[in-house]
């Protein structure tokens, strides 16, 4: 008579802190991709916000650097001269008056 070969199944019993250990190892494969592309998303957006400002920025200097010009420009003694005449009033030499300051 012939012995007939049986396999045998071995069954693997995985223990609790192996079963852990894969749902760690599972959670962190879905999650780590998730979490650098959330990242990725927020630095782009920071960087976006932070071009904008300069933009602002660079733009309110130059409306500061036109209106300091336009300040020189009406602050100069032919401007003042200009609008003094125009109220129908005139330099008059004769009316100024030197003091000295030295003691």
């Amino acid at each position: 008579m012939k012995k007939k070969k049986v396999k045998v199944r071995r069954i693997y019993k995985i223990s609790k802190f192996e079963r852990l250990l894969y749902g760690f190892t599972l959670i962190l494969v879905v999650i780590a991709p998730l979490a650098i592309v959330f990242s990725q998303a927020t630095l782009s957006k920071v960087n976006y916000d932070v071009e904008k400002i300069k933009n602002e920025i660079t733009a309110q200097e130059r409306t500061n650097q036109s209106l300091s010009m336009k300040i020189s420009e009406l602050a100069s003694l032919d401007k003042i001269q200009e609008v003094a005449e125009s109220e129908g009033l005139s330099y008059n030499n004769d009316n100024i008056k030197y003091v000295n300051t030295s003691e």
